[in-house]
């Protein structure tokens, strides 16, 4: 029996059905490609979960279309290009987002954070070199673009990676390192996965919820573990990140108009 996906927010399709090559006649992505094993019937299923997913972080993000396709340079990928183990990934390489067939629901926030955190990287820096991201690039550099919405976009990563007084690590950074010291890996703390694992609480505390799109970020074992915002400091991110993406939309929808 196919699995269901709670869901609170506004009717993006008006009751219609939809497919596949809608999710990207709408969202301008670059390509959409489906895995050969995915059947008729799970296409059209998979296919009304995009949409209305990629409808809600639309809305929850205040954007337009071309935001969720990041100008068209995403493509998207569905039971294709998996990674063994790996229920959704995002390729900097060919800038795609792909999530293995009846795997990864609510890794969608997450990994389409990581293509915006991508994409945005040369314009938020000079001299930015292939599969960089901008949150890893501000730990570094001190010469970003001057513009009112890289400012913000810099306090998005500040709230996130530093504490509030901006003098070392954030709490989630130190959680996030504990994490890897005893799985004796570094991941949870590389600044592209804590940026994302921030977005994902960001998205998940909207009003409009879906869990196709995101879950997990309260009531997890990796929630458990520390590895997402908490407290005070999931308040400061959810600002930070409203504040931005409020006024990149309003700016987005004047030059899409």
């Amino acid at each position: 029996m196919p699995r269901s996906f709670y869901r609170s927010g506004p009717d993006h399709r008006g009751g219609a059905t939809v497919t596949f090559l809608d999710v990207r006649r709408r969202f301008q992505f670059r390509t959409v490609e489906i895995g050969r094993w995915v059947t008729e019937p799970e296409k059209q299923r998979s296919a009304t979960l995009f949409y209305d997913a990629l409808c809600d972080l639309m809305t929850i993000l205040g954007g337009t279309e071309t935001l969720i396709s990041l100008r068209g340079n995403l493509a998207l990928q569905y039971g294709i290009g998996g990674q063994p183990g790996v229920s959704a990934h995002y390729t900097p390489a060919t800038r795609s987002f792909a999530l293995a067939k009846n795997a990864g629901p609510g890794s969608i926030a997450h990994e389409w954070f990581h293509a915006f955190d991508h994409y945005i990287a040369d314009k938020l820096f000079e001299d930015t070199r292939k599969g960089e991201f901008g949150s890893t690039l501000w730990l570094t550099r001190d010469n970003a673009i001057s513009h009112p919405l890289n400012d913000r976009l810099q306090a998005c990563y500040k709230t996130i990676l530093l504490n509030e007084a901006d003098t070392a690590p954030s709490e989630l950074f130190r959680q996030s390192a504990k994490a890897d010291k005893a799985a004796g890996v570094q991941y949870f703390s590389r600044p592209e996965e804590l940026c994302a694992r921030a977005f994902e609480a960001f998205v998940q505390d909207a009003n409009c919820k879906n869990e196709f799109l995101v879950k997990g970020t309260r009531e997890s074992e990796e929630a458990r573990m520390g590895l997402y915002p908490q407290g005070e400091q999931r308040e400061a991110v959810k600002s930070a990140f409203l504040d931005y993406f409020c006024n990149l939309g309003r700016a987005l929808q004047r030059t899409d108009d």
